[in-house]
């Protein structure tokens, strides 16, 4: 299935600040009240989430991060990451979604100059874009080689969040004369490229996740974003962000499995009695303290990551070590809270929780989608290694 219909363009806000944090996390709650009643319908159907993503466009979320004199809604990352972790409270994989477009959609601030960050973000602002992609490494690696009338991409990437309703999808790309890593933009609707809703995963369903074919599809210079080089030497404090970034999108996202899995629970006790139960009284209190903990955590290493973003160039790699430590943490915390909750939640409703009609399983099923993805094993080695040995944690950008 294509990507979902485009909106005509839209004037650009005469207030070129946005409306501003509140104004963006009630339109999160709205979409994310309006996700909730069909989500369990909408995830068994397991329908491409065309109907999910005009949604969030007709909210105007699919904007928020875009400049608002540039036509979108002038929102900041701390407010994008509030916005993710409503959504998939609400629905797991919508999450995921959105927060794939996020960091994806922001791959021109982190890689690309600065005047072509600006036109990419005014086009993806007009045409109220969804992205899609993912600048993971996979073998093998999608191939950029010269050609006669320019550069040319070949391969498939497998897996890939959002392509499946994607107007633009960025890629991990290597140049084959030089070895290089670069992002690169793909229109999915352009000559050579064929997208297949073959993800099959047991959870994250809605994700619109699937492979992309890359037949020598022609690449603009445009199009070629920068460089993914892991060189602490060579890459920019700038383009380095966008590993700390990309996975405090993941942080959040589990997060907001671990809460939606904690508020269903609230609302399903099982048995009569059981909201009294001392054993379901200390399990949810358990599980409610590892959350808190978790979003503890998250909100110290948002505003980390906040502060960061604004020193910009002036960010030494010490400080980029720092940042990378404390996500890595908070990436490991929120990795078992959405684990514990979305497994102890079942265990507090009870037999209940057993029926397919009811669809308290899909916590679960997400949660553990996401974690197979983003093995916690390797961030609390990170975080051992950069604690014990001073070593900084590698530039590893999200599956």
């Amino acid at each position: 299935m294509g990507p979902a219909p485009a909106p005509p363009r839209c004037a650009p806000r005469p207030d070129r600040t946005g409306p501003g944090r509140a104004h963006w996390l009630r339109v999160a709650r709205e979409a994310a009240d309006d996700l909730a009643t069909d989500t369990v319908a909408r995830e068994q159907a397991g329908k491409v989430p065309a109907d999910e993503v005009s949604r969030l466009r007709e909210a105007g979320l699919l904007t928020l991060l875009v400049p608002a004199g540039a036509g979108g809604g002038g929102g900041d990352w701390p407010t994008a990451c509030a916005v993710v972790r409503e959504i998939a409270a609400a629905d797991g994989a919508i999450g995921q979604l959105l927060g794939c477009h996020y960091f994806v959609s922001w791959s021109a601030r982190f890689f690309a100059p600065a005047a072509l960050a600006a036109r990419i973000e005014e086009r993806s602002a007009a045409g109220a874009w969804c992205w899609g992609g993912g600048f993971a490494r996979q073998e093998p690696p999608l191939a950029l080689t010269r050609a006669s009338r320019g550069l040319v991409l070949a391969g498939r990437q497998s897996f890939t969040t959002g392509v499946l309703v994607a107007d633009r999808i960025a890629v991990r790309a290597v140049r084959q004369d030089t070895g290089e890593p670069f992002v690169v933009v793909v229109d999915p609707a352009g000559r050579g490229v064929r997208v297949d809703g073959d993800a099959g995963t047991f959870g994250q369903r809605l994700a619109a996740g699937g492979s992309v074919e890359f037949d020598d599809v022609p690449v603009a210079a445009d199009d070629v974003l920068g460089s993914l080089s892991a060189d602490e030497d060579f890459r920019s404090p700038r383009a380095a962000l966008a590993s700390p970034v990309g996975r405090l999108v993941s942080v959040q996202l589990l997060l907001g499995l671990a809460e939606g899995a904690l508020a269903e629970a609230r609302e399903h006790c099982g048995y009569p009695g059981a909201a009294h139960d001392p054993q379901v009284l200390t399990a949810y209190g358990e599980l409610t303290v590892l959350t808190r903990s978790a979003s503890a955590l998250a909100d110290e290493t948002t505003k980390a990551v906040r502060r960061a973003l604004a020193l910009g160039e002036n960010l030494t790699y010490d400080a980029y070590a720092d940042l990378s430590a404390l996500v890595a943490m908070a990436g490991a915390a929120a990795s078992r809270a959405a684990q514990d909750c979305a497994t102890g939640a079942l265990d507090i409703i009870g037999a209940p929780a057993a029926s397919a009609r009811l669809g308290f399983d899909r916590f679960w099923r997400n949660a553990r989608t996401h974690t197979l993805h983003e093995p916690v094993a390797h961030r609390l080695r990170e975080v051992g290694d950069y604690f014990l040995n001073g070593a900084h944690p590698p530039f590893v950008l999200p599956a």
